[in-house]
C-alpha cells in the first residue's frame, strides 16, 4: 500500500489546533532547521548523560499537521486509543505501523520540489523521564539534547517548550534544553514526518524507514566545559615524529601521559619523537585528555597520529602508498532497519577484518558515530560520506537538481558541516565524500570549498561530475578490468567533460584512482574479484576499490505459514519499488557470510603465496601497506587423497611491507629425482601453506587464517583401464529413450541434457546488459529432445539424440554411451553444438540425473568447501568433502543458482541409514566435473521468489558439469569476462557410475 492510499489521508481535522496548513512548513522548507545548536565534535561535554532510549508512547497520523494535543504535562493517556508504546530508536514501520518502502532511484512521492505530498505519515512521539536530583537546572547552556539520527524531519518539544526543528536523517541535531528543563518528571514529545523536503536529498538505494532510529540523550553540560575541539595529530614519517594541536573553544591544557606529556597548552603545537603512527594495519591510539584552564572537567580523546597527503598521483597515509580493499556499508539489520546497536557495529568489523577488507565507504551518509570509534580502534580506512543522494532527479532529466540550485545551498552546506564537524577527530577518517550521485552543480563546489578551507588535512571523493573539479580522486563505478587497466597505465579516453578542457584534463588525469563502487554483490557473484584486484595491484595509480555492497538490505518477515523469509522491495505492497535491487550484499541479510564475501577474501588477501614444486621454492610477497609478516606463522599441510600425511611450519623472515622474500619448501618436499615429485604415499598430492595469526588480535584469535595458496606436487594414480572380468553391477534402460532407469536397484534415472540454470541476478542483467535476456531469445530454456537412435552392441549401449527449441533452427546432437567398465558402468557422453550458434553463450553444459532423495549424504573429493563458479572459485581448495544435501543449498534470499562444487575428481551420495547410494568419478581425459546435488529441480528454483517457496521433493536433482558460463557483476556491471563465458564448442564427458553398499561398491 502506498502513503496515498491511507483512508483519512485527505480527511479533514478535529479536536485541537494543528502544527500548519501551509505549503510552506518547516517539513518542505529550504532551511535545515530551527533553534538548533552549531554543531560540534562527538564527545562527552565534561557532565553526566542520561539515556533516553527504551519505550515511548507512540501515534501515527496520515498527514504532516496533525492536531498538536499530545504537548500537556503528562503528555496522552495510558488508555488512548491512538497511542501505543514504539521501542526508541527505532523505525516505526517495522514496528507494526505503516509500510517500509525500498527504491533504488525513484523517489516515492511525485519530483515536485521542496514539496512532499499532504499524504504524508507522521509519528508523534513521547516520553517522560525523571532528571537526577542533584541534576543542575540553571537555564541557558547547561543542558544538550542530542539526537543522532532522525528519519526525515522532526520538531521537538521540552515541557511544552518548542526547541526547535531539523532534517538531515544521518546527522545529528543539538538543541538547548537549559531553558525548558525542570527539576523532577519532564515531558519529552517529537513529531517526526516520514517525508519533508530533507527527502530530496536522501534517494539513497535504500529502504525507506522513518523514526529516532538512533540515540537520544541529555547532556550535562557543567559551566566552563569544553564545547568543541578539533584535534590535529600529524606523523612526520622521515623523522618518525607526531605533532599535536589542539583547538578548542575553551582555553584547555592537553596530556598525554603515553608520551609523557603532561598540562601542555593544548593549542600551541608540541612535536613528540618516537611516536608510533596510526593506520588500519596497526592502530595504535593514545589516551589524551583535554582540561579546560576553568576547571571545569576533562574531556577524554583518543588521538592517532598519521598523515594523510596524495603525492605523486598516489594516495598516501604517513607517506606510504595505501590500497583501499573496501566495501560500501550501509547501516542495515533484518529486524531495526538502521537502528543497529554498538556490538552490531564491531560484528560487522570483525566480520571486514577476519575477511581482509581495510576500508569502508560509508554510503551514503554518515555511519552511527561509534562505529567510527570502532574502526579507530581496530583499524579501518574510512570514506566519510555526506548524507547526500538526489539520484531520482535522473527520471526528471536533472531539472530542479538540488546540487545544482542556490536555494538549496544552506541544507545542502549544513549536510557536510554536520559531517566534517563530528567526525573530524577520528583518524580513521582519511577522506571526505561530498555525497553520491547527485549529478553536478554549483552547491557541490560549495561544499568542496568549505571543507578544504575547515580541513584541509584530508582529500575529497565526489565520483559523478566528470570533470573531477570537486574531487581529488578520479573515481568510477562498475568499470569492467580492461577499463581498470587501461586507467592504471594513464591510457583511458578522456570523459567527454575534460576533453576539450586541456587544464582540466591533465589534473584529471594526475590524480589517484579509485573505483568507489565495483563487483555488484547481488546474488551469486560477484565474479572476477582476482582479477580486479591483481589489475588495481600492478598499477601505482590505483588507491583501490570498494564492492558494492556489504550487506543484503532484506526485512525479516513472517509468511502465512509462519516460516520465516527475508523480504525486498515490493514484498510490502510497496509501489513504487526498487524489487531485489536491495539483495545486493556480502553478508546475507542475518549476516551470515555470503560464497561472494569469501571470494573477496580470497582475492584481497595481504600475503602472497607463489608455490612452485619445480624449483621447490615459496616466493611471499607482502602486499600490507605498512606492516611486516611477524605477526603471522606460515603452516603447511601435505594431503594424498585428501587425507593428510603430513605437516609443519616453515621458517619465514618478517617480510617487510611491500617486499618480497623466497624461502624453501619443506624438507619433506625438496625436489629430488624427478623435480616435483613429493615423498610419501603413491596418489594425488597436495601441498597448502596457510598464513595464520601467531597471536591474538583484536579481532581475530590466534590460528585465524589470512591467506593460503595450494599446489599439486605429486600426480594422481589413474585407475586402471576396464579389463571386462569384473562384476558389472546390473542396470535397466528405456528402450525407446535409452536413458537409465536403474543402476544395481538404485532408482537412478538419466542422464538428460544439462544445458540451463535457475538465472542469477548476474544474469539477469540489467537493461540491454541482460545475457538471460539472450539465453531465453535463443530458446535455451526450452530444449526438447528427439531420439534419433537407441543401438545395442555387444557391450555398448548407444543413444544419439538432438535437443533443441522451438522455433529456432540451432540444437545440440548428443552421443551418450553406456559400457561395462568392472565395477562400474562407464557413461560417455559427447554433445556437438548443430546450426547457427554464432554469437551465443550458454549457461552450463552437462548432464543431471535424478535419484531417490533419501540419498543425500554427499562426499566429494575436489574443491571446496564451499560453491565454485569459473570466475569465483578462488576461494575453494582441494580436499576431501561431506555434507548433507541441504547443507550444499546456497540460500541466497532471491533463489538462484547455487552450489555448484568444482574440480570434483568423484562424489557420493549415500543414504545415511543404509550406506546405500551412488559414487561417480571423472573417468578418461575428463578429470574432473562440476557437481551440484539439490533438493528440487531447475524448474522450481527458477520459479521461487522466496527460500521458503522451495519444498524438497521425493527426488534427489543431481547435476554433473563439464562446464559453466562465470558469474559477472552484470546485475550493476559488466559481464563475465571473456575467458569465463560458455561459448559452444565440442564437448566430452566420461563418468563412471558405481553403485555403493555398505563398506564399498555393490
Amino acid at each position: 500500500m502506498t502513503d496515498t492510499d491511507h483512508p483519512a489521508a485527505t480527511a479533514p481535522h478535529h479536536g485541537g489546533p494543528t502544527a500548519t496548513t501551509a505549503s510552506g512548513a518547516y517539513w518542505a522548507d529550504l532551511t535545515p532547521g530551527s533553534g538548533r545548536l552549531a554543531p560540534r565534535a562527538r564527545f562527552p561535554l565534561g557532565g553526566r548523560r542520561l539515556d533516553l532510549a527504551g519505550t515511548w508512547s507512540f501515534r501515527l497520523s496520515p498527514v504532516a499537521d496533525a492536531p498538536l494535543d499530545f504537548l500537556a504535562p503528562g503528555g496522552p493517556a495510558d488508555d488512548a486509543p491512538s497511542w501505543s508504546p514504539l521501542t526508541v530508536p527505532g523505525h516505526w514501520v517495522l514496528q507494526g505501523h505503516g509500510t517500509p518502502r525500498y527504491t533504488n532511484t525513484a523517489y516515492p512521492f511525485p519530483i515536485d520540489p521542496p514539496h512532499v505530498p499532504d499524504a504524508n505519515p507522521t509519528g508523534d512521539h513521547h516520553r517522560t523521564f525523571d532528571l537526577p536530583d542533584d541534576w543542575p537546572v540553571t537555564g541557558t547552556g547547561s543542558t544538550v539534547l542530542r539526537f543522532e539520527g532522525v528519519d526525515s524531519c522532526f520538531k521537538v518539544w521540552l515541557n511544552g517548550v518548542e526547541l526547535g526543528t531539523s532534517k538531515g536523517s544521518r546527522l545529528p541535531s543539538e538543541f538547548d534544553a537549559g531553558p525548558a528543563l525542570r527539576r523532577g518528571r519532564n515531558d519529552l514529545a517529537v513529531r517526526v514526518h516520514r517525508w519533508s523536503s530533507g527527502s530530496y536529498l536522501e534517494d539513497q538505494d535504500m529502504w525507506w524507514l522513518p523514526g529516532i532510529f538512533r540515540d537520544v540523550t541529555l547532556l550535562e553540560v557543567p559551566p566552563g566545559s569544553i564545547g568543541d575541539c578539533f584535534v590535529h595529530a600529524s606523523y612526520d614519517h622521515e623523522r618518525g615524529s607526531g605533532t599535536l594541536r589542539i583547538e578548542s573553544d575553551v582555553p584547555a591544557l592537553v596530556s598525554l601521559p603515553g608520551l609523557g606529556i603532561h598540562d601542555h597548552p593544548a593549542d600551541r603545537p608540541i612535536t613528540l619523537p618516537g611516536v608510533e603512527p596510526w593506520s588500519a594495519e596497526l592502530p595504535r591510539l593514545y589516551d589524551a585528555a583535554l582540561a579546560p584552564l576553568s576547571g571545569a572537567a576533562p574531556v577524554r580523546l583518543r588521538v592517532g597520529f598519521r598523515t594523510v597527503a596524495i603525492h605523486d598521483g598516489r594516495f598516501t597515509v604517513n607517506g606510504v602508498p595505501v590500497l583501499l580493499r573496501g566495501v560500501n556499508r550501509h547501516e542495515h539489520d533484518p529486524d531495526r532497519g538502521r537502528a543497529i546497536g554498538r556490538d552490531t557495529m564491531r560484528e560487522d568489523l570483525l566480520l571486514m577484518k577476519r575477511h581482509n577488507i581495510n576500508a569502508v565507504r560509508t554510503a551514503h551518509y554518515p555511519p552511527h558515530p561509534a562505529f567510527l570509534d570502532l574502526c579507530d580502534e581496530l583499524g579501518m580506512w574510512v570514506m566519510d560520506e555526506c548524507d547526500l543522494e538526489t539520484h531520482g532527479f535522473i527520471h526528471a532529466d536533472w531539472e530542479g537538481n538540488p546540487a545544482d540550485d542556490p536555494r538549496w545551498r544552506p541544507m545542502i552546506l549544513d549536510r557536510m558541516r554536520r559531517t566534517v564537524e563530528r567526525d573530524k577527530n577520528h583518524p580513521s577518517v582519511v577522506i571526505w565524500s561530498l555525497g553520491n550521485e547527485s549529478h553536478h552543480g554549483t552547491n557541490l563546489q560549495a561544499l568542496a570549498d568549505w571543507t578544504r578551507e575547515r580541513d584541509p588535512s584530508r582529500p575529497l571523493h565526489y565520483e559523478r561530475d566528470r570533470t573531477y573539479r570537486h574531487s581529488d580522486f578520479y573515481s568510477l563505478m562498475y568499470a569492467p578490468v580492461n577499463e581498470v587497466d587501461r586507467i592504471g597505465r594513464h591510457e583511458e579516453e578522456a570523459p567527454p567533460e575534460t576533453a576539450d578542457a586541456p587544464e582540466a584534463e591533465a589534473r584529471r588525469r594526475r590524480l589517484p584512482f579509485l573505483l568507489c563502487e565495483f563487483a555488484h554483490a547481488m546474488g551469486n557473484g560477484p565474479g572476477s574479484l582476482a582479477e580486479y584486484q591483481r589489475t588495481l595491484e600492478s598499477h601505482p595509480r590505483c588507491a583501490g576499490a570498494f564492492v558494492w555492497e556489504w550487506i543484503d538490505h532484506g526485512l525479516r518477515r513472517t509468511g502465512e505459514d509462519g516460516g520465516t523469509y527475508f523480504a525486498y522491495g515490493g514484498d510490502f505492497g510497496d509501489s513504487p519499488h526498487g524489487g531485489t535491487f536491495c539483495i545486493d550484499g556480502l553478508l546475507f541479510p542475518d549476516r551470515t557470510p555470503s560464497p561472494g564475501l569469501a571470494a573477496y577474501k580470497k582475492a584481497i588477501e595481504p600475503v602472497g603465496i607463489g608455490l612452485d614444486p619445480a624449483t621447490g621454492r615459496i616466493a611471499l610477497s607482502n602486499r600490507y601497506d605498512a606492516r611486516d609478516l611477524a605477526h603471522l606463522v606460515f603452516r603447511w599441510t601435505l594431503e594424498t587423497d585428501g587425507t593428510p600425511v603430513a605437516e609443519g611450519e616453515l621458517k619465514t623472515p618478517p617480510v617487510p611491507a611491500r617486499r618480497q622474500a623466497d624461502i624453501p619448501f619443506p624438507e619433506l618436499l625438496r625436489p629430488s629425482d624427478p623435480p616435483g615429485r613429493a615423498a610419501g604415499p603413491a596418489g594425488e598430492t597436495w601441498l597448502t601453506v596457510r598464513a595464520v595469526l601467531a597471536a591474538d588480535e583484536p579481532w581475530a584469535p590466534a590460528g585465524h587464517e589470512v591467506a593460503w595458496a595450494q599446489t599439486r606436487v605429486g600426480g594422481p594414480v589413474r585407475r586402471p583401464a576396464a579389463t571386462g572380468t569384473g562384476r558389472t553391477p546390473a542396470a535397466a534402460f528405456d528402450e525407446r529413450t535409452g536413458l537409465l532407469t536403474d543402476l544395481a536397484g538404485l532408482e537412478l534415472e538419466g542422464p538428460c541434457l544439462d544445458v540451463w540454470r535457475a538465472p542469477t541476478d548476474n544474469d539477469r542483467g540489467m537493461g540491454e546488459n541482460s545475457v538471460l535476456r539472450l539465453w531465453r531469445k535463443a530458446g535455451l530454456d526450452r530444449l526438447v529432445p528427439r531420439t534419433e537412435s537407441v543401438e545395442r552392441l555387444p557391450h555398448e549401449l548407444l543413444v544419439r539424440s538432438r535437443w533443441a527449441p522451438d522455433g529456432l533452427p540451432h540444437g545440440l546432437r548428443v552421443c551418450h554411451t553406456w559400457a561395462p567398465d568392472g565395477e562400474a558402468l562407464r557413461l560417455s557422453v559427447e554433445i556437438t553444438p548443430d546450426g547457427p550458434w554464432a554469437g551465443l553463450t550458454l549457461p552450463r553444459m552437462g548432464v543431471r540425473f535424478t535419484l531417490p532423495a533419501r540419498h543425500d549424504r554427499v562426499r566429494w573429493y575436489g574443491k571446496g568447501p564451499g560453491e565454485a563458479y569459473p570466475d569465483s572459485e578462488q576461494a575453494a581448495r582441494v580436499g576431501l568433502f561431506a555434507a548433507d544435501a541441504a547443507a550444499l543449498q546456497t540460500p541466497y534470499v532471491v533463489p538462484q543458482e547455487n552450489g555448484r562444487r568444482a574440480d570434483v575428481r568423484w562424489a557420493e551420495l549415500t543414504d545415511p541409514a543404509t550406506g546405500r547410494g551412488l559414487r561417480v568419478e571423472a573417468a578418461g581425459g575428463m578429470g574432473v566435473f562440476g557437481l551440484t546435488v539439490r533438493p528440487w529441480s531447475v524448474e522450481q528454483l527458477e520459479a521461487a521468489a522466496h527460500p521458503h517457496d522451495l519444498m524438497p521433493g521425493e527426488r534427489l536433482h543431481l547435476h554433473l558439469d563439464v562446464a559453466q558460463h562465470g558469474l559477472g557483476s552484470a546485475s550493476c556491471g559488466p559481464a563475465p569476462l571473456g575467458w569465463h563465458q560458455l561459448r559452444p564448442q565440442p564437448w566430452r564427458m566420461d563418468l563412471l557410475l558405481i553403485p555403493l553398499a555398505p563398506g564399498g561398491p555393490a
